[in-house]
């Protein structure tokens, strides 16, 4: 048996990356030089560093369990991974596992050889099969080579873009309901040695402009590009100096914002390819941006800060301050008047340009807040009879739906028992969907906090997203594979 640092380094990167801490996996991978081992990223399987720990701990396990006649017991409490490393708990284990079987034998003795009978009884839990949907009633896209990271509807037409570790990113035709339907590969290539190469590189953030026309993908090899629905590469935008983490299209689909790890965000002229404005105020990493108007925006960083910008203006129109750990997500109301953030220090937290500090602290969740969304309903939205409400998604495993006007939790959803990576409400703002790396999609009523709809897929979701028509679900997982629900099926 061997193995290299270079190995061991890789799969904690690729851990790292799976797991959401994209800046985490960046700065890890410059620092011991992933780029430049000879390894095949799209040959590793996802969650291998989990699967090689889980086989380990089992290792360790059934040596305890199995005694010096060769006899096996199974382990009545198994053993933690931190316990596994530790020699004092393996040997006192060991000790309890051979005093057990010594007095089972001792029991077995005395009830002169008569095979002594155990009750168990093991606790199911209630499906509901109404509610699982079959993975006849989905269909599952195949093609990439990796993780797939994000995935999101064409705005009019129904068109199904994905963006994977594999450094590529796909369009998938879902309109003919074809079992396999057709798939264009937007390759990530960058000039070297005067020819094309793939990057090898993830994608890392994805967005298409308001009438679907055009296609934005951003990726881990700092450049932004635009790509038409047939597949074509229209523009490449490089000016960041490392990976983009986000980027969005404003309404009018003139711009393009994205945000990176050289801590600038970047305002794009869209029809030309060309900076139109680099900000550089925040100090460490720019995670999320999102635009407020044609023109301004707010974006967030591992610095802890959050800055509102404007084109043309030389510093930010207003910061806000007052996480206290990096702020993983930002997301404007439908109006652009309260801005909403999210937190690695467990809060969720409500900003108005009107005030300095944040209208609403809410302190709920248990651990890191990964994203949150607002839901498309009151004044201004095509659904102005429903109240606005806000959605955050935790790696405390639950889904919680907001009343921000009140600062009040209306509903905490718990069905999901690993973190939950997204939330996407749909066009009508009836119903929320989850996904998890339990390898779940849930679909939830808003306004009940029922849960509706729910499938389990072959790996852990990383996104979730809506069609236009609310009719289709779709969803990126840590297996390589895509997926959609047709809710008209059902």
């Amino acid at each position: 048996m061997s193995f290299s640092s270079d190995e061991v380094n890789f799969l904690v990167y690729r851990y790292l990356q799976e797991s959401g801490f994209q800046h985490s996996a960046y700065t890890f991978g410059i620092e011991s030089h992933i780029s430049q081992s000879n390894i095949n990223g799209a040959l590793v399987p996802p969650a291998a560093l989990l699967s090689i720990l889980q086989k380990g701990l089992q290792y360790t396990e059934a040596e305890i369990s199995i005694g010096e006649d060769g006899t096996e017991q199974r382990l009545v409490e198994s053993l933690s991974l931190i316990d596994a490393v530790m020699p004092d708990v393996v040997a006192s284990r060991q000790n309890q596992q051979n005093q057990q079987k010594q007095a089972i034998k001792a029991e077995q003795n005395e009830t002169n050889g008569e095979e002594a009978v155990v009750s168990t009884q093991n606790e199911t839990m209630e499906v509901d099969t109404s509610i699982e949907i079959p993975s006849s009633k989905a269909t599952v896209l195949r093609g990439h080579e990796s993780e797939v990271f994000i995935c999101a509807w064409n705005p009019t037409t129904d068109l199904l873009a994905s963006g994977s570790g594999d450094s590529t990113a796909r369009i998938w035709d879902m309109s003919d309901n074809t079992a396999s339907p057709n798939q264009l590969v937007l390759r990530h290539c960058i000039q070297k040695g005067g020819t094309e190469v793939p990057s090898n590189k993830d994608v890392t953030s994805l967005d298409w402009n308001c009438d679907g026309s055009l296609l934005a993908t951003g990726s881990y090899d700092g450049y932004a590009r635009i790509w038409t629905t047939d597949g074509r590469l229209a523009s490449t935008l490089g000016q960041h100096k490392g990976p983009i983490f986000a980027l969005k299209w404003n309404k009018r689909g003139n711009y393009i914002l994205s945000a990176g790890v050289d801590k600038t965000t970047i305002i794009w002229d869209a029809a030309s390819g060309q900076c139109t404005q680099q900000f550089s105020f925040h100090s460490a990493p720019a995670l999320d941006v999102d635009w407020q108007t044609n023109t301004s925006f707010a974006s967030c960083s591992t610095d802890q800060c959050i800055h509102v910008c404007k084109l043309s203006m030389d510093k930010p129109i207003k910061s806000f301050q007052g996480h206290t750990n990096e702020v993983n997500a930002i997301k404007w109301d439908p109006q652009g008047q309260l801005l909403a953030s999210c937190s690695d220090d467990m809060t969720l937290k409500i900003w108005s340009m009107k005030h300095d500090t944040c209208v609403h602290d809410l302190q709920a969740h248990s651990k890191e807040i990964y994203t949150i969304k607002w839901s498309p309903t009151g004044p201004g939205t095509q659904n102005p009879n429903m109240n606005l409400i806000l959605a955050s998604a935790s790696f405390d495993s639950t889904v919680r739906l907001w009343d921000v006007e009140r600062g009040a939790c209306i509903h905490r959803l718990t069905k999901h028992t690993e973190p939950v990576y997204s939330v996407a409400f749909s066009p009508d703002g009836k119903f929320l969907a989850s996904g998890s790396f339990d390898k779940c999609v849930h679909i939830w009523s808003t306004q009940s906090g029922q849960l509706v709809h729910s499938y389990k897929g072959t790996g852990g979701i990383f996104e979730v997203c809506w069609n236009s028509r609310g009719d289709k679900v779709g969803a990126s997982a840590s297996d390589g594979s895509v997926f959609v629900l047709d809710l008209r099926k059902l």
